[in-house]
């Protein structure tokens, strides 16, 4: 969880091997077959744009989960980052963590509140923002994320005083 390699990383999150080949496999798949049925037995020529085109994106999303769940979170004492560098929160702007199970977050995640909003991004599988919400899991094993949420709470916890 932690990286030896670099001592300013308190903690680190990477996609599981195996939840990456599952969700990347059938979005894959779906995208094929749904492209596949659209040639096969084509219906009226509307719903075979439509089915190709959601073919399409599906196996686009699946490029782009590949690719985004390649990278891997790294939590400073200043900063929640990927390994792109991509800085996705800073810890002096965090005012909350939600980690509860009614929680709106992903799944084996959690959620950071902002003090401001930032733009709007997202990396399938492994963590989005939008306003002033950062949603941090999805294909991530949750042992690694509750130990980043935990460090997490204790640098907020010690920020602030209590």
């Amino acid at each position: 969880m932690q990286n030896s390699a670099d001592p300013d990383v308190l903690a680190t999150v990477a996609a599981s091997n195996g939840r990456r080949f599952l969700g990347i496999g059938m979005l894959g798949f779906l995208g094929a077959l749904v492209i596949y049925v659209a040639f096969i037995s084509p219906p009226s020529f509307g719903w075979q744009v439509f089915l190709i085109a959601l073919g399409v994106v599906s196996l686009m999303m699946a490029d782009a989960m590949r690719r985004s769940t390649a990278h891997v979170l790294e939590l400073t004492k200043t900063e929640l980052r990927d390994s792109g560098g991509v800085v996705i929160a800073r810890v002096e702007d965090i005012t909350g963590i939600d980690r509860g199970a009614f929680a709106f977050k992903p799944s084996n995640g959690f959620l950071l509140h902002m003090k401001n909003p930032e733009p709007r991004k997202w990396r399938p599988g492994l963590w989005w923002r939008f306003g002033r919400r950062v949603g941090v899991g999805g294909m991530t094993p949750g042992r690694q994320t509750k130990y980043m949420s935990e460090i997490i709470a204790v640098m907020l916890a010690e920020r602030d005083g209590a």
